[in-house]
C-alpha cells in the first residue's frame, strides 16, 4: 500500500497507545515487588508467585480467553453465515459453570504440590510420564497456531492503518517477545487492565453510535436479512433447524475445551487461592456480554454496506468507514493489545510445559528452579517465532485450520486432567489409550471434512451432524472405561480440596 494511503492521525494514535503498554510490559517486572526477583524461579516467571486476586485474575483470564482473533473472528463468522456464528455466547455461558467446579479442585492440587502446568497434575496423579508427555505434547502443539491467529488479528489491523510488509509485524513482535522474556506472567496481567478497559470503550461506543448512524437497530436486523435471503444456503438471522444439534454441539464441546488449554490453566494457577477462582466464574460472564455485542458488529458491516476481500477485515473496515481516525486508532490499538495478552500469556504456557515436563524430565533432571525459569524464558522465544514463521511463510488458512484442529486435540486431555479429580477409578494406561484414540479419530474425521469442526453422519437415512471433538472425546471415554477394565482400576485416590 501506498505511503499516501497511510491514515497518519489514526497510526499516531495506534502508536501511543501501543508504546504505554510497551513500557507497562517492561515495568512489570517490578510490580508486586517481594520475595524476590521476578525471574528466579518459574514460579514467580511463569505464575506471576501465584499472587493473584480476583481482580487481576478476572482481567488476566478474561484477557487470555477473549483474544484479538475473538474481537476479529466472531463478527466475521457473523457476516459469513448469520446465526450460527453466535455459537460462542452458549459457549462462554456454559464454560463458567464449568470453571466453578473444576478449576478450583485443580487450583489445589497445584499449589499444594507446586505443579506449574496440568501435566504436572497428571503426572502427581498418576505417576505416569507417557501420560504426562501426551497431555504437555498436546498442549503445546495446540497453542501453537492459537498464538498465531493472535499475530494475524494483529496484521489485520496493522494493515487497516495503511502500513504494508511485514516489518510493522515483526516489530510488535519483537516488543512482545522482549518484555515477556523479562517479566514474565505479570506482564500480560498489568497490560490487561488497559486492553479490556479499550476494549469495552470500543464495543460501548460502536454498539451505540453504529446503530444511531444507519438508522436503528431495526434498519441493522433488516439490512442483514435480505443480505442473507439473497445468499441462501445455510445462512440467516436465525439457526435452520438442521443447525441446531451442531450448533449446541460445538457450544458445549468448546465450553469443555477452553479451560483446558495452557493460557487458560496459567492464569488459574496463578491465582491467590482457590475462592478467587470461584468469583471469577461468577464475575467473568461479564465477558459474555461483551461478546454479543461484538458479534453485532458483523450483522451492523452490511447496514453500512461494507465491502471487504476477506470477511476477517470486517471490523476494521467498520470502523475505518463510520468513525472518525482517531477513534479507528484507538480501536485498532485495542485489539492490537487484545493479541498482546493472549499471545504472552499462550507462550508463557506453552514453555512452562516444555520446561516442566520436557526437558526436565527427560534431558536435565537435576536442573535448579532458577535454571528452569531461564529455559522457560528461551523457550518463550522460540514459542513466539515459530508462531511468527506460520503466518509469514505458510497460508493464513493453514494457521486457522491448525487452530480448529487445536480445539479438538485439547479436548482430548480432559479425562486425564479432570476424571482423577473427582474418582479414583482409572487409571494411567487406560487414560492414555483414551487420549490416543481421541486424538487418531478427531484428527481423521478433521481431515476427512476438510478441517472442519463438525462431522456429518448419515443415519437411518437423517444426517446427523456434531463436533468433531465431542465426537472424539466420546470415543475418548468409551476406550478409557474399557481400556480400564481390561487393565485394572487405578490405584491412587482421587484429589480433595481442603
Amino acid at each position: 500500500m501506498a505511503a499516501s494511503a497511510i491514515n497518519w492521525t489514526a497510526l499516531s494514535v495506534f502508536v501511543f497507545f501501543f508504546v504505554l503498554v510497551t513500557v507497562m510490559g517492561f515495568w512489570a517486572s517490578r510490580w508486586m515487588a517481594g520475595g524476590g526477583p521476578k525471574g528466579a524461579n518459574l514460579n514467580e516467571w511463569g505464575l506471576g508467585g501465584r499472587n493473584f486476586g480476583t481482580w487481576i485474575t478476572w482481567f488476566l483470564v478474561g484477557g487470555d480467553f477473549y483474544t484479538a482473533y475473538t474481537v476479529i473472528a466472531v463478527p466475521a463468522l457473523v457476516y459469513a453465515v448469520g446465526a450460527y456464528g453466535f455459537f460462542a455466547l452458549p459457549y462462554t455461558i456454559l464454560v463458567y459453570p464449568i470453571v466453578f467446579l473444576i478449576m478450583p479442585k485443580l487450583w489445589h492440587a497445584a499449589h499444594k504440590a507446586g505443579h506449574v502446568t496440568a501435566a504436572d497434575v497428571v503426572y502427581g496423579r498418576y505417576q505416569s510420564r507417557p501420560l504426562e508427555f501426551a497431555v504437555a505434547l498436546t498442549g503445546v502443539v495446540a497453542t501453537m497456531p492459537y498464538i498465531a491467529l493472535q499475530l494475524i488479528g494483529m496484521e489485520v489491523v496493522i494493515k487497516a492503518l495503511g502500513l504494508a510488509g511485514e516489518i510493522p509485524l515483526l516489530a510488535a513482535f519483537v516488543i512482545l517477545a522482549l518484555y515477556t522474556y523479562t517479566a514474565g506472567l505479570r506482564a500480560p496481567a498489568l497490560i490487561a487492565f488497559v486492553k479490556d478497559l479499550m476494549i469495552y470503550i470500543v464495543v460501548l461506543v460502536a454498539v451505540i453510535v453504529v446503530p444511531a448512524k444507519l438508522g436503528g437497530y431495526g434498519v441493522v436486523f433488516d439490512t442483514a436479512r435480505d443480505v442473507f435471503a439473497k445468499k441462501g444456503g445455510a445462512t440467516g438471522l436465525t439457526l435452520q433447524p438442521a443447525q441446531f444439534l451442531p450448533f449446541a454441539t460445538l457450544a458445549i464441546g468448546s465450553a469443555l475445551a477452553a479451560f483446558m488449554y495452557p493460557h487458560t490453566l496459567t492464569g488459574v494457577f496463578a491465582a491467590k487461592n482457590a475462592n478467587t477462582i470461584r468469583k471469577n466464574a461468577v464475575f467473568l460472564p461479564a465477558y459474555t456480554v461483551l461478546l454479543g455485542l461484538i458479534a453485532l458488529l458483523g450483522f451492523m458491516a452490511y447496514a453500512a454496506g461494507v465491502k471487504v476481500q476477506t470477511n476477517n477485515d470486517v471490523v476494521p473496515a467498520l470502523f475505518n468507514g463510520l468513525f472518525p481516525s482517531w477513534f479507528a486508532g484507538f480501536a485498532f490499538a485495542a485489539i492490537a493489545i487484545g493479541a498482546l495478552v493472549p499471545a504472552a500469556v499462550m507462550s508463557i504456557g506453552a514453555s512452562n510445559l516444555f520446561t516442566r515436563n520436557f526437558w526436565k524430565p527427560y534431558v536435565n533432571p537435576d536442573i535448579s528452579h532458577e535454571g528452569e525459569a531461564k529455559v522457560a524464558k528461551i523457550v518463550s522465544l522460540v514459542v513466539k517465532f515459530g508462531a511468527l514463521v506460520f503466518i509469514l511463510f505458510l497460508p493464513t488458512q493453514f494457521a486457522l485450520d491448525l487452530q480448529l484442529l487445536g480445539g479438538v486435540w485439547i479436548l482430548q486431555t480432559f479425562p486425564a486432567l479432570v476424571f482423577g479429580v473427582f474418582v479414583s477409578w482409572f487409571g494411567a494406561r487406560a487414560l492414555l489409550c483414551g487420549w490416543a484414540v481421541g486424538i487418531v479419530c478427531g484428527s481423521w474425521l478433521a481431515f476427512v471434512d476438510g478441517i472442519k469442526p463438525v462431522h456429518t453422519f448419515t443415519l437411518g437415512g437423517d444426517k446427523v451432524s456434531l463436533y468433531t471433538g465431542l465426537i472424539a472425546l466420546a470415543a475418548n471415554i468409551v476406550v478409557a472405561v474399557a481400556a480400564n477394565v481390561v487393565l485394572g482400576k487405578g490405584s491412587h485416590p482421587a484429589l480433595r480440596e481442603a
